[in-house]
């Protein structure tokens, strides 16, 4: 398994090799903007799916495909303010962490558990629908494919989750190509289309000239309102880059504010010119079947075998790939914002643990099940995945706006004034959009998320509410202390509290005192260091331990199994006629349930030692509180 290990992933990255994991700016336009660029491929038509079925009301006619054009120019504008909101929160918090930090610094924990919440969601759904859609650009141009999208879809997730577990630096180089493959194709699209429609090489539809909408009545604004909010489906994964700051080489801030310009550049352009060539070129989307993208590049190229044809599957196929590996944004912001919340107490704490690549392992794991399991349930069919999709983009826009007005009133300095009116208008647009797409999408499967997010955020805090329980329980245990007793063996430690002095008490029972030794694991800091917990646990040891000798084994690539193991194996070579005794201190919780946050490692070791000859595990449990029945 090890060998399989690292053929899959790579050699392994000790932790004072986290600068090398830094990625430039090509390459992080590829592993943060994939997910927003992307979207153009079904942004446009989102909007006419939305219109569509009004072109039979002799209230609208076919011109009613027409009012794509304004929404897409509003789409557009709500873009740019944004853009100019999270530029300002980059600069602001250089660390990233995006909405969820910027609402728990200035709004307070809630609206920093509930923007965490939408964006656990949204990065899920993200994965979901871009996979779906990247299936369903494969089953445009191969209509047989059709009925196995749902193991195409798991197939992808299953790529895309290994390569990301190599590391960012790795998953964006791997996909760099299909990135900037799709961007020159749809640039070359746009520009034929542009071309060949003022040559009047190509015949166009009815409704091919852009009208005012009439506005006939409240019927007319209704339908308006859905086209826009189904079309803000656009704007998803333009906050992935302030989220990810961290990421990028240092200037990070200025790095990360330069990827975010030309992505909504190249977004805005592709969004805006497939909206008008598919009303000038009368391209009729009803939401299912083939895509609106592929009969944009059908009715452009032309039909029939050879140079066109050939182009046409190019084409499809950067679009496949990019709208496949558009969950890379999401595997990207996932398991960074998973980490953050878990060392916060919010989530549990193996979110915060580095795997070999120095990624956030279980993060990954996680969001590859979700997603897969919501492929598993929506038959991989973006179009009904996309009405649970925007409610959580739009609740964090308008959680991070709002906090980074209040973090311009509370900080001032340097054209505060400005920054608060810039961000305030965000806010105050997001907030619109998001509620005109729970109105309009509530039916629609817009409840779910409206459900699913404040449970979330239940059990967060039921999370961070057991671990400062246990914090506390342990900080006050140091006073229980059972005197010395003689006796020895390895007990293993990783702090002091009342069930660490029980283990060495016990270990003095069954064995000579001056046998007794207790052994702790070390991550050394980015430069080699002994790390602060390392400290503060030589330092409280001699008051506690009457003179048992602690010793530590470092380990630089975060292991805590392995190097226990080794250890014990040397001891055993050295010393064959011992029988090694190891000493686990382990916590009793007094609800079943809160026995997954703990002892996962213990659980490991003695998984691992199991197998070991004359080597014997005992458990030393310590009751946090009383057992409910």
């Amino acid at each position: 398994m090890s060998t399989v290990r690292r053929f899959l992933l790579g050699r392994r990255l000790a932790s004072e090799e986290s600068h090398e994991a830094r990625i430039s700016n090509p390459i992080a336009l590829a592993v943060f903007s994939s997910d927003a660029l992307s979207s153009v491929a079904y942004g446009t038509g989102e909007i006419m799916a939305v219109l569509g079925p009004y072109m039979a009301m002799a209230a609208f006619g076919p011109a009613v495909l027409s009012w794509s054009w304004p929404v897409a120019l509003g789409i557009v504008a709500l873009l740019t303010i944004l853009t100019i909101s999270y530029r300002q929160t980059i600069f602001a918090y250089p660390s990233g962490g995006g909405a969820y930090i910027v609402a728990k610094e200035n709004l307070g924990e809630v609206p920093a558990q509930v923007a965490g919440a939408s964006l656990l969601v949204d990065y899920v759904l993200t994965v979901a629908v871009s996979v779906s859609a990247g299936v369903t650009a494969i089953t445009s141009a191969f209509p047989a494919a059709d009925n196995y999208r749902v193991v195409l879809a798991l197939a992808v997730v299953a790529i895309i989750g290994t390569v990301n577990l190599r590391g960012v630096k790795e998953s964006g180089a791997v996909f760099a190509l299909p990135t900037y493959g799709f961007v020159v194709s749809m640039f070359a699209l746009i520009g034929l289309g542009f071309w060949r429609y003022f040559a009047g090489g190509v015949p166009v539809g009815e409704h091919h000239q852009v009208v005012a909408p009439p506005f006939p009545g409240w019927l007319a604004i209704w339908v308006l309102m859905k086209a826009y909010a189904a079309g803000c489906t656009a704007l998803t994964g333009v906050e992935a880059i302030s989220n990810g700051v961290s990421a990028f080489r240092e200037p990070t801030s200025r790095n990360a504010s330069r990827t975010m310009i030309y992505m909504v550049v190249m977004l805005g352009v592709m969004f805006l010119g497939i909206t008008w060539l598919a009303n000038h070129f009368g391209i009729v989307y009803l939401g299912e079947g083939e895509s609106l993208l592929s009969m944009l590049e059908r009715r452009i190229l032309g039909g029939g075998p050879g140079v066109a044809h050939l182009a046409y599957l190019l084409m499809q196929t950067f679009t496949m790939l990019i709208l496949c590996l558009a969950a890379n944004t999401a595997y990207a912001d996932f398991p960074r914002l998973a980490a953050m919340m878990a060392r916060d107490g919010y989530l549990p704490r193996q979110f915060s643990s580095q795997g070999d690549r120095l990624v956030f392992s279980n993060g990954i794991f996680i969001l590859s099940l979700l997603s897969g399991l919501l492929l598993w349930m929506f038959n991989a069919r973006e179009h009904h995945l996309l009405p649970l999709y925007a409610v959580g983009v739009f609740l964090g826009f308008t959680l991070s706006q709002t906090g980074m007005v209040r973090h311009w009133l509370k900080l001032r300095g340097y054209h505060w004034a400005l920054k608060s009116v810039i961000n305030g208008a965000g806010a105050i647009t997001t907030l619109v959009v998001m509620t005109v797409i729970i109105v309009t999408k509530f039916t629609h499967g817009a409840w779910v998320v409206v459900l699913v997010l404040p449970l979330m955020v239940m059990v967060f805090f039921n999370i961070h509410r057991h671990y400062i329980r246990v914090k506390s329980i342990l900080a006050g245990s140091r006073a229980d202390f059972f005197g010395p007793r003689k006796n020895r063996v390895v007990v293993l430690v990783s702090g002091i509290h009342s069930g660490v002095v029980q283990a060495l008490n016990y270990a003095k029972v069954i064995a000579d005192r001056g046998e007794v030794e207790a052994l702790t694991v070390d991550f050394p800091d980015e430069i080699g260091r002994d790390s602060a917990a390392l400290e503060r646990l030589r330092a409280d040891w001699p008051h506690y331990c009457e003179g048992i000798p602690l010793r530590s084994i470092r380990s630089p690539y975060r292991k805590i199994v392995e190097p226990i193991v080794e250890e014990l194996d040397r001891m055993r070579r050295a010393e064959p006629e011992y029988t090694i005794t190891v000493i686990l201190p382990e916590f009793v919780t007094g609800h079943w349930w809160a026995n997954i946050l703990h002892n996962q490692t213990a659980w490991r070791i003695k998984g691992t030692l199991l197998m070991k000859p004359k080597t014997v595990v005992i458990s030393i449990p310590y009751h946090l509180e009383p057992l409910v029945e």
